[in-house]
């Protein structure tokens, strides 16, 4: 949080001086303490989010591949000879346990092309799959556990 006062200080002026950068030091540290006084924060919370970081990379890009993945499945399954597209409401049970992990994974099925998460409670979820072959992919479903990760269950 430090560095983003300093950045932000830095931003705001315009120029890099040995002044501007001595009392952005300055600033910055007296505004950190300010947040942790005041706000509710700690250095412990900021070095926790540090730690996820990498995590939560990882599920990005995990995310960014998935959605490539059924972009193409989708395009395929619309530009095929098929007759006939059969939608299916998938109902499957995840072990995450937190508000969060179930949000993001819920997310995570909506964004990628061809499914739609229609509700979750508890630990069950319902998809929408545009059509049945859509439905191996949340069977293996490669975000549970990367979720887990990133919300540290």
């Amino acid at each position: 949080m430090c560095i983003l006062y300093f950045l932000l200080w830095i931003i705001f002026n315009g120029k890099i001086t040995p002044e501007i950068i001595l009392f952005g030091i300055v600033i910055a540290t007296i505004m950190l303490a300010f947040t942790c006084k005041f706000m509710d924060y700690s250095l412990k919370k900021e070095l926790r989010i540090y730690s996820k970081i990498g995590k939560a990379l990882r599920y990005i890009v995990l995310l960014i591949v998935e959605v490539g993945k059924a972009n193409i499945s989708t395009i395929r399954l619309i530009l095929s000879q098929k007759e006939e597209i059969v939608p299916t409401l998938v109902t499957f049970e995840s072990d995450i346990s937190s508000p969060v992990g179930k949000a993001m994974l819920s997310n995570a099925i909506t964004l990628t092309p061809g499914t739609i998460t229609v509700s979750q409670e508890e630990n069950t979820y319902v998809v929408h799959c545009l059509d049945d072959s859509l439905v191996d992919g949340l069977k293996d479903n490669p975000f549970e556990e990367v979720v887990k990760a990133v919300v540290d269950e």
